[in-house]
This record gives structure tokens, sequence and C-alpha cells, in this order.
């Protein structure tokens, strides 16, 4: 099991979870999550302890996020897209074509970097490395998004299917999502 199947087991995320996830709101709203977690911690310094009370507040949101939308049975938005994308890719390792492999695992380098510089300015109560590491947060998960979004039309046979993904059919039928 690699980490991304270990967080969809800590979320708990069963098919009717993935689905709504896919919702767009659910997507945009995660996004939206990021700068207020980071207002929410670097809050320590106004209110101290009660600091605990908003992250906690942000935290559980992100839990309950996949699961407070209406499910989206057919992918049609970019969000969608990318979600059901992701969702088959954590069924089938070996649909992802090694260019996308490569890049999937810069952008995750990226966004750990990222992580990295917000742990650093929030520790250090710096805005810079707060600021630009949620920027590199951001811009490598849409990253990672437009990724999954390609490999979903590939799945769905919008784009053809390498031989070699496809057990040398040209379009082969997806895994459910």
């Amino acid at each position: 099991m690699n980490v991304a199947d270990r967080i969809a087991t800590i979320f708990h995320m069963d098919d009717e979870a993935w689905r709504r996830h896919a919702n767009p709101w659910s997507v945009w709203t995660r996004f939206a999550a990021i700068p207020a977690l980071l207002v929410a911690v670097w809050s320590r310094t106004w209110i101290g302890w009660w600091s605990l009370l908003p992250i906690g507040v942000v935290v559980a949101w992100l839990f309950l996020n996949p699961r407070v939308f209406p499910p989206v049975d057919n992918p049609e938005t970019w969000a969608a897209r990318g979600i059901y994308g992701e969702r088959a890719w954590l069924r089938d390792h070996n649909l992802i074509p090694p260019d996308h492999r490569a890049v999937l695992r810069l952008l995750t380098l990226v966004g750990l970097a990222g992580v990295g510089l917000i742990v650093w300015g929030l520790m250090a109560l710096r805005l810079w490395p707060t600021a630009f590491g949620a920027t590199v947060l951001v811009l490598a998960q849409l990253w990672r998004i437009d990724r999954f979004t390609r490999l979903w039309e590939r799945v769905k046979g919008l784009q053809p299917i390498p031989g070699e993904l496809a057990g040398g059919t040209p379009n082969a039928t997806p895994p459910a999502v």
C-alpha cells in the first residue's frame, strides 16, 4: 500500500465518497481550505491555544468535504475528470503512462517542497515562505489534477491508450470508479 492508498484509507474514501469528491465544489473548497488552515495556524500569535479551535474546524472540514456535496456520476468538468482520473489511478497504477509517472513524481516533490516552506514559514512566523509555499503547493496540486484529467480522458477512450497499457487493444475498458 503506497502513500496515496493510505491517505484514501485514512479518509475512508469509498466509491460514494469519491463520486462526491469529484463534485467541483468539493475540489475548489478543499483549495480554499489551504489559506484558511494557514490563517488558523498563524492565529496562535493572536489567540494562543484558542487557535486549536479554528485549526480543528478546518481539519474537520477537510475530512467531511468529500461527503457533503452531491455525487458526480458523469464527470464533465475539469475538476471532476481529474478526481475520476485519480480514482482510476488508485485502482490500477499501471494505467499511468511513463510520461505521467515522471511528472506525478516531480509534482509530488514540488508539493512536498511547498509544504516544507509552509511549515518553516508558520514555525518562524515568516510571511514569504508561508505564502510562497502555499503557492507552490496549489500550483503543484492543480498540475497534478490536470495530469489525472488527461489520464481519465485516456481511460475513457477519448484519447488512444498506448498498446502496452491497454493490454494490446487501443481502447481498454476503464476500471469502475
